[in-house]
């Protein structure tokens, strides 16, 4: 019980912080999306609101993983990459063999994403390897190997059996079926952080690492298991982006686990770990993909797009920081 206490208790003070950041999120998400809808009412028509959806649905189940690991004080840069090679080699697969069972695409994805994603775990929780360093050597490498089995080469729409293009064209009850994909995994990964023991340990390891050894946390499986994770939904997004997009690429992909970090800190979990809440990832997805889709719908040069991505990316960790240090010293002083 004592255990118990000790983990729900530095769950309790993280989760003070972040509901802060979650609530600031809303904010500027609906200021954002009425200035531009004034500037452009195509902006809130329903055909680009799903297109918007479409979009953030693949960003917010690769920002979850990384969410997973940046909860524990880690980084995941490899997702970029890991994406790329699982979507080219899913890709060349049903390019291959049109008779193969369209339905195994998401399993064969997850499959090499999860390898990727154990490969950065073992790095990093067994070789001990800096996460910065670990993921950022894989993501060459993961990079390296698209371009070798692809030849350079894409897998073009008219390459592609329908059932795999259809894997996320579908709707179910009016709702695109690749949001109901990113449902699912919200939901799944909501009720593992809030009401699993395994929810609670990753928290403690990224809030004190020390004290999570401590209370008998097996740092090394929290650490294995969240990086597999990680590798886990950025496969799945492989499969469901070139679906989405009907081609492979061996350039896909590049800069997107900047937008998956960004969504992560902008949606308020802490950088050094241990604080944050899976729902403000979702609002700091919106908000990334709302921008990108304004700009786009303004006409506006892509070089903004990406100058804008990072201004927010460093007001968020300001922002995080300014909270963290305020809500600590009103606690000092209460005590």
């Amino acid at each position: 019980m004592a255990k118990m206490g000790s983990i729900n208790g530095l769950r309790e003070k993280s989760y003070d912080i972040a509901k802060l950041r979650e609530i600031g999120i809303i904010f500027p998400l609906f200021l954002f999306g009425l200035i531009i809808a004034l500037r452009n009412p195509y902006f809130i028509s329903w055909e680009n609101l799903r297109y918007i959806f479409l979009d953030a649905s693949i960003l917010t189940i690769v920002a979850i993983g990384e969410m997973m690991v940046i909860l524990t004080g880690g980084i995941d840069l490899s997702v970029g990459s890991n994406l790329a090679l699982t979507g080219m080699t899913v890709s060349m697969i049903y390019r291959d063999f049109h008779n193969f069972p369209v339905i195994l695409a998401p399993l064969i994805g997850i499959l090499i994403g999860g390898v990727c994603g154990a490969i950065n775990g073992l790095f990093v929780a067994k070789g001990k390897v800096i996460p910065i360093i670990a993921t950022l050597s894989t993501m060459y490498i993961f990079r390296g190997i698209v371009y070798i089995i692809s030849g350079g080469r894409w897998v073009n729409a008219h390459e592609m059996p329908e059932g795999y293009k259809l894997l996320t064209r579908v709707e179910i009850l009016g709702i695109p079926i690749l949001v109901i994909y990113a449902l699912i995994v919200f939901l799944f990964f909501y009720y593992l952080l809030n009401y699993k023991a395994i929810g609670r340990s990753i928290y403690a390891v990224g809030n004190n690492p020390q004290s999570a050894i401590y209370i008998g946390i097996n740092k090394v499986k929290v650490l294995f298991l969240v990086y597999l994770i990680s590798g886990i939904l950025a496969g799945l997004s492989g499969v469901l982006y070139t679906s989405r997009f009907a081609s492979a690429e061996s350039s896909a992909a590049i800069g997107f686990e900047l937008s998956a970090i960004s969504a992560v800190v902008i949606g308020g979990v802490k950088t050094t770990g241990g604080s944050g809440k899976i729902g403000g990832v979702v609002l700091g997805a919106l908000l990334l993909t709302m921008i990108v889709n304004g700009l786009n719908v303004m006409k506006i040069s892509p070089f903004y797009k990406l100058a804008l991505q990072g201004l927010m990316f460093l007001i968020a960790v300001i922002v995080d920081s300014l909270i963290a240090e305020r809500y600590y010293k009103g606690r000092r002083r209460r005590v």
